[in-house]
């Protein structure tokens, strides 16, 4: 009890405290905490001395529980590996022929497995390129059989290594009976030696083990995934930016205001019958709504910014809607570069979706080619069948669900007409089934993109004009241009396949392609907190478009209990429209338990993200984060 109380009047040990109290281990001393972060503001005369500590702390079971909590904080705090951990070792580069495979071996045996494979050869200098023969180990510590002539070594000690533990890595000839040979021979290293245990990687144990050591936090681990998996130019770029300690000290600082806001809210639990408060309850209670009506604001851009990025990191969801034989096979063809529709002149040949993925401007995109929507008898000389009508049902069930929604002007059949005839504004049509489609789609998290196709026949600029003029007052087109800012584009591909001379542009492709990846840069640009949900000027705010798809859900259960906390001080305690709380007889019907309790549920969601909440919870997180991994990463 006398060394608890001499560690806890210490100002290192009371800092340590209070991050297990406010970690939300043990709420029922948390009065502690939160007393102190608001000693200043209530003129109270308390003071943490020893006797009141001890005091305070009278009940056995709190302190030993309360040792056992700053035992797993200093845990964390020094790395979670040791020497009884196994050392691990795998393959890190792919497994195939190569001219240099690259064999990762990390763990306390880093070193006696060198010393078996380079036997009676000195220790390499560290962090420096060492060319050794390598030999299979031998019982004797003789040299075996000769693995590789001709391999560099590299020995990087602990703890400023990638996981945290000595690393030994070895870069040998890239065949695979070299590879499988030295692989082979690694856990004979320790064969004698029961003490020290090698075995071969798990997925991802490597970044585990990283995470352990604290040489990344977790936020830094997901964005390690996604530069492995980046395919794309902005892929790579949204990795990077996931890469830095940004996102993980954003969401820190948000715990420790929650924790703090709740540590002020438990203070009058603790001590409003033995102190005076120059602040009513419902003051102090003003005063954390408006820090969380703050962070709650923080953390729907958050959340926002999460979304658009999960447009970058999954592909951007693209539909190509219009009625049959309007072009849209001929466009997608164009776009890939390649015959990956079939085009024909007879309509409706496009029955189910034909799905594409293709780079644009750095851009993933997920291209669906989609049945025609024409209703029976319309435009096809033809009935539906059932096979036309069920590629219908999915065209429209595909286009609610796409990102970006690209609708075709069609120029209508007319029978016995020229295939090369001059059309006019009578023979352009939309569809009705068309535009139904587009009268279901959400303006708020859809965009459409509007072309003319088959723009070469017609005869004059003139005509072309007006019939963009014309559509352009269409209300179910109207909604969606207005909001993008974009022209419907005449398009021709038959004439961009073939070069016209004075034109730089024929057919008119590159315009459509250049007005996607500006509307891409729109639909993923970081949203700022500050400047009310608008784009634009977000220096601070890019990182969180690296959030993962765990970290977001995690983002959103935060913001619900934080609302909760909200309608539990707000619902009886604040007049409407009024951040002040009203006073008198309505400040008994502030629930202040509910309150702090709403708000360590708030914190323990941020904790999640960043791998600091409870051990458990850590287990169960890393289980997600880790499985994605590949073997020796």
């Amino acid at each position: 009890m006398d060394k608890l109380g001499d560690f806890l009047c210490e100002g290192k040990g009371m800092k340590t405290w209070q991050k297990v109290l406010l970690a939300g281990e043990e709420r029922s001393i948390i009065g502690l905490a939160g007393f102190n972060s608001v000693q200043r503001r209530f003129n109270c005369t308390l003071h943490f001395n020893r006797d009141l500590t001890l005091k305070k702390l009278a009940n056995h079971q709190v302190i030993t529980t309360a040792r056992n909590s700053i035992s797993r904080l200093e845990q964390r705090h020094y790395g979670g590996s040791s020497s009884h951990d196994p050392t691990i070792y795998a393959l890190s580069t792919a497994p195939g022929r190569a001219a240099i495979a690259i064999i990762r071996i990390s763990g306390p045996a880093s070193l006696k497995v060198y010393q078996a494979l380079c036997p009676k050869k000195p220790l390499p200098r560290p962090r420096y390129a060492t060319l050794r023969t390598l030999y299979e180990p031998d019982r004797k510590g003789l040299e075996g059989q000769v693995l590789d002539a001709g391999a560099l070594v590299f020995y990087f000690p602990a703890p400023q290594t990638a996981t945290g533990e000595d690393i030994l890595e070895l870069h040998v000839h890239g065949g695979t009976a070299v590879t499988n040979a030295i692989l082979t021979s690694i856990p004979k290293a320790a064969a004698n030696d029961e003490s020290q245990k090698i075995r071969y990687a798990e997925p991802g144990e490597f970044t585990k083990r990283a995470f352990y050591n604290n040489r990344l936090d977790l936020t830094q681990v997901e964005a390690l995934g996604d530069t492995l998996a980046a395919e794309t130019e902005q892929q790579r770029r949204l990795a990077v930016r996931g890469s830095t300690s940004i996102l993980a000290e954003r969401y820190e600082g948000w715990r420790q205001k929650l924790l703090q806001a709740r540590g002020e809210l438990e203070a009058l639990i603790d001590f409003s019958e033995d102190q005076y408060f120059e602040e009513s309850p419902a003051k102090l209670c003003a005063s954390v709504v408006e820090q969380v009506q703050e962070l709650c604001r923080q953390l729907k851009a958050s959340i926002e910014n999460a979304s658009r990025g999960e447009l970058l990191r999954n592909g951007i969801n693209i539909a190509l809607v219009g009625a049959p034989n309007a072009g849209k096979s001929s466009l997608l063809n164009r776009i890939v570069g390649r015959e990956a529709a079939i085009v024909s002149e007879q309509a409706g040949t496009t029955r189910d979706i034909v799905d594409v993925n293709v780079d644009i401007g750095g851009y993933f995109c997920r291209f669906g080619d989609l049945a025609g929507l024409r209703k029976k008898h319309e435009n096809a000389g033809h009935e539906l069948n059932s096979i036309e009508e069920e590629g219908i049902r999915r065209a429209r069930e595909r286009a609610l669900k796409a990102d970006v929604v690209i609708v075709f002007i069609s120029v209508r059949s007319i029978p016995g007409l020229p295939s090369n005839a001059v059309a006019g504004l009578n023979d352009v049509y939309l569809g009705d089934e068309v535009e139904a489609t587009l009268a279901k789609l959400d303006p708020e998290s859809q965009r459409v993109v509007c072309i003319l196709n088959k723009a070469d026949l017609y005869q004059a600029r003139g005509s072309i004009d007006a019939i963009c003029t014309r559509f352009r007052q269409r209300p179910t087109l109207r909604r969606f241009l207005q909001s993008t800012g974009l022209p419907i584009f005449p398009i021709s591909c038959k004439e961009a396949g073939s070069k016209i001379a004075g034109d730089s542009d024929p057919g008119g492709l590159q315009a459509l392609l250049k007005a996607l990846t500006r509307l891409f840069g729109t639909m993923t640009e970081a949203v700022n907190p500050l400047h009310d949900g608008a784009a634009g000027n977000n220096s601070g705010w890019t990182e969180s478009l690296g959030a993962s798809e765990r970290q977001r859900v995690a983002l959103q259960l935060c913001l619900q209990r934080l609302n909760t906390f909200l309608v539990q001080t707000n619902s009886n305690a604040v007049s409407e429209g009024s951040s002040e709380m009203a006073s008198g007889e309505e400040n008994d019907h502030v629930d202040i338990v509910l309150a702090a309790e709403s708000l360590r549920s708030a914190a323990h969601c941020l904790a999640k993200i960043t791998g600091k909440g409870e051990a458990g919870d850590v287990e169960e997180v890393l289980g997600v984060v880790f499985e994605k991994f590949c073997v020796g990463k």
